[in-house]
């Protein structure tokens, strides 16, 4: 009998169940041609879901989706819930609870998108960034003493524990390891200021480096990170940081591989439930409107796929997606694909099944 995959599907708000539904059709048609079965189970999980109950998440949310092999995400954010309800009640308890301590990003540029740096090609951008998930500075550590006085005062404290960054750290090196590129890794940190922190990411990178010396090591501090994407982005393979600096570059590594409508990426539990998600947000201006670009949940979704092993079907969803760039569509802008959310869709769908 074929292996069947259980997956949780949380379209969330604005155009999430949109891009999601287009998802779920390339993957039905990647499924059906490389013999494996997915047995989608949709939660309502978001803003509409919150205005009419008053509850982020239901008491058994965490016991239901223990039961899947993984969860494929839309997008939270809604435009009548106030900023950082929804982000932290459904996004951060998610990798909080199922303890998805890897935030992985690949950026990369695929022949046929425009990307805003001069003379760059698909050759010069491809690397990945392994950002830590479940530490750092979003743990919501501190708090405030006399608020709303002129002598207030805010703290935010990082949390960094030697197993906490080891493992990310490890999985980095395993990661550039089975990549088999440049065969390189790269620390991104700021030793010369946050010297406590730093110096514990630091001293973990390179007494784990010991243990692969057949992967090249350097390191570089965060601002000059940035600054390499835009001059070299052709120095880096795979890059490793920690959760505040890893979800600030791969902002600005999703606009030099072309944007948002392409960026995808996972939560990462090797060992348990791990979420697929576009890069994007919710996009409510674009909802119901049928021109939300659903290429990044696509390519989430082709990651889900290899996370699970079927690293052929994902490997035919990623070349559908750069076919369709390559020969259909005019750009990866919503509302300027040149064809509708349904039909772009469509096309990957096809392609993914032949």
């Amino acid at each position: 009998m074929p292996k069947t995959y259980k997956i949780a599907v949380i379209g969330g708000d604005g155009t999430g169940p949109e891009v999601i539904a287009e998802g779920i059709k390339v993957l039905k048609s990647a499924s059906q041609k490389y013999g494996f079965k997915l047995d989608f189970t949709h939660f309502d999980y978001g803003g509409n879901r919150y205005l009419k109950t008053g509850d982020i998440l239901p008491g058994n949310a965490f016991d239901e989706l223990r039961k899947f092999d993984a969860i494929y995400l839309g997008a939270v954010g809604h435009p009548d819930v106030k900023p950082g309800i929804l982000e932290k009640g459904i996004l951060l308890r998610m990798r909080f609870e199922f303890d998805q301590f890897i935030n992985l990003r690949p950026v990369k540029l695929y022949p046929g998108v425009d990307c805003p740096l001069k003379d760059k090609t698909p050759e010069d951008i491809d690397f990945v960034v392994v950002r830590e998930n479940t530490e750092g500075l979003y743990t919501g550590s501190g708090g405030f003493l006399k608020k709303g006085t002129p002598d207030e005062v805010a703290i935010q404290e990082s949390i960094n524990t030697r197993k906490g960054v080891e493992r990310c750290i490890r999985y980095a090196f395993e990661y550039a390891k089975k990549r088999n590129k440049k065969r390189r890794l790269t620390l991104c940190a700021k030793t010369n200021v946050l010297t406590y922190a730093s110096d514990l990411w630091e001293r973990t990178f390179y007494e784990v480096a010991e243990e692969y010396p057949d992967i090249e090591t350097d390191y570089a501090h965060v601002d000059a990170t940035v600054m390499w994407f835009v001059k070299n982005p052709e120095r880096f393979d795979v890059i490793v940081t920690d959760n505040l600096f890893g979800d600030i570059i791969t902002d600005l590594g999703a606009m030099i591989q072309g944007g948002l409508g392409i960026a995808a990426g996972g939560n990462i539990n090797p060992d348990g439930v791990s979420m697929f998600e576009p890069m994007g947000g919710s996009a409510p201006k674009y909802q119901g409107k049928n021109l939300i670009n659903p290429l990044a949940a696509i390519c989430a979704g082709g990651m889900m796929l290899d996370f699970l092993g079927e690293k052929d079907a994902a490997g035919a969803i990623e070349k559908s997606v750069m076919e369709v760039i390559r020969t259909r569509i005019k750009g990866l802008a919503s509302g300027k694909m040149g064809y509708s959310t349904t039909e772009v869709g469509d096309m990957v769908s096809d392609m993914a099944g032949r």
